[in-house]
């Protein structure tokens, strides 16, 4: 379903992430062995957003290609349980909605009256079998992939930032962090599938006594296709009860 794209790009950019379950294929890769390293480790850890439920609303400009629409974005989280999405377009007309957990997904095309539904392995088909569904989440609110926060990293300086540097099966992969521990920059690299992602992370602003990132810049690459999301968030709040409307109404198409 290409009219669907604008939801799968919201996956697509972690395509090149590696599985659950890392393999060091490097026996002498280095490993973080000082107490000050592993302390930095837990520092980087400590400063990851934590939270039961999160809502943000985000200004997205969305290229896939050539083709560039400005957007907005509802989104709401119930962690570790579905990610609930509301795309809008101008004069704020509702034109997609997806709820995704980590078992399925779920989709409705408003436009064209019609829907998805799949197991979550069906975002396999476009991005590979290394997605999770915490990698999900954790894009959304500028958190590390969890998968990188290993103390089979290597650790160093960078422009006054720490640097994570490693590869987990065949991605190499680059994590860059501020002195508030707190994630800027994110590469990953998979040259066999031929696949590249770029997270940025800037403006962090308050919401209570945490931290969330305004601003996150996406730029994906997958053979041809490319994929490049700019997300501002003018809205955020934690822990608040929140609701997940879904339904598919009768009258819609499945599609493929």
């Amino acid at each position: 379903m290409n009219k669907l794209l604008i939801v799968f790009a919201l996956l697509a950019i972690v395509g090149c992430k590696p599985k659950k379950q890392l393999v060091n294929k490097k026996p002498d890769a280095p490993i973080i062995n000082t107490i000050v390293e592993n302390n930095k480790l837990n520092a980087i850890r400590a400063a990851q957003l934590n939270f039961n439920t999160f809502s943000g609303r985000a200004k997205t400009q969305l290229t896939i290609n050539n083709s560039s629409n400005s957007v907005t974005m509802n989104i709401r989280i119930a962690k570790g349980q579905k990610i609930w999405i509301s795309i809008t377009a101008i004069a704020g007309i509702e034109v997609a909605r997806a709820l995704i957990t980590p078992d399925s997904i779920l989709v409705v095309n408003k436009l064209q009256g019609l829907y998805l539904k799949k197991p979550f392995s069906y975002i396999y088909t476009y991005v590979g079998d290394q997605l999770d569904y915490s990698s999900v989440e954790s894009l959304f609110v500028g958190n590390a992939i969890p998968q990188l926060l290993s103390e089979n990293a290597h650790m160093e300086a960078d422009s006054g930032n720490v640097a994570l540097t490693g590869s987990l099966n065949d991605v190499i992969y680059k994590m860059v962090v501020g002195p508030d521990w707190k994630v800027k920059a994110t590469t990953l690299t998979n040259q066999a599938a031929i696949q590249s992602a770029q997270v940025n992370n800037a403006i962090f602003i308050p919401s209570g006594n945490r931290m969330i990132p305004s601003q996150i810049d996406i730029s994906s690459a997958a053979n041809a296709k490319k994929i490049k999301m700019s997300m501002h968030y003018i809205k955020v709040d934690f822990d608040l009860p929140l609701e997940y409307p879904f339904s598919i109404p009768e009258s819609y198409t499945e599609g493929h």
